[in-house]
């Protein structure tokens, strides 16, 4: 069973700005995602290329606060910040089991869902995304329903990924279990960093 990179997480307190900050950057407009119901959450996405795309995520102003913290640590975030990564896999329960058995739990599976802009209903599966910090990542399987990225997103090529993180080893243990590899460097504060080209064909760094 092969894992891809699916997206990556890029969240803030207040969900303009991020989308703001990626327009800036690199030229490109991500498009509007939808709601995560009951979660206070939106979102706004670019496809990265490949299979792959970006999720901008921040507080639903249409929404009232949930009950409970809001997912990628977003009511802690100070400005935006790359958080998080998501790996697809086709079949959850397997991956799950494969990886408990090399040492690393991610979690049990939960259903999750979002409401698009045009009233569609969005299902998928996914593991807790992981602690902020811990730079561990957690699954995804899409089932049925059609991939993000045949959406017709704005295009932000990725280029590379990489990460810093004051105990590497720690990373290593859930990626190796998973079968991926990320590059982390030994650094005083996690961090994630995704290399895009920008609109003008430039390399930028979002982080």
């Amino acid at each position: 069973m092969t894992l891809v990179l699916d997206h990556l997480v890029y969240a803030g307190p207040d969900l303009a700005e991020a989308v703001a900050r990626v327009t800036a950057l690199t030229g490109v407009t991500p498009a509007p995602g939808g709601s995560h119901v009951g979660l206070g959450t939106a979102n706004h996405l670019a496809d990265l290329g490949a299979g792959m795309y970006l999720e901008v995520v921040g507080p639903d102003p249409a929404q009232p606060d949930p009950g409970s913290p809001r997912p990628f640590g977003i009511d802690d975030l100070t400005e935006p910040a790359l958080v998080a990564w998501a790996v697809r896999t086709t079949d959850l329960d397997a991956t799950i089991a494969r990886a408990r058995t090399h040492g690393f739990d991610p979690g049990d599976a939960r259903e999750m869902s979002r409401e698009t802009a045009d009233g569609e209903t969005l299902r998928w599966r996914l593991t807790p995304p992981s602690t902020p910090g811990t730079l561990r990542p957690f699954l995804i399987d899409w089932g049925s329903t059609p991939h993000p990225t045949t959406r017709g997103l704005p295009s932000i090529p990725l280029l590379m990924v990489t990460g810093t993180h004051p105990d590497p080893v720690s990373v290593h243990t859930a990626t190796d279990a998973l079968g991926l590899e990320l590059l982390v460097r030994r650094a005083g504060k996690a961090t994630l960093t995704a290399a895009l080209q920008a609109k003008n064909g430039r390399q930028v760094a979002l982080t």
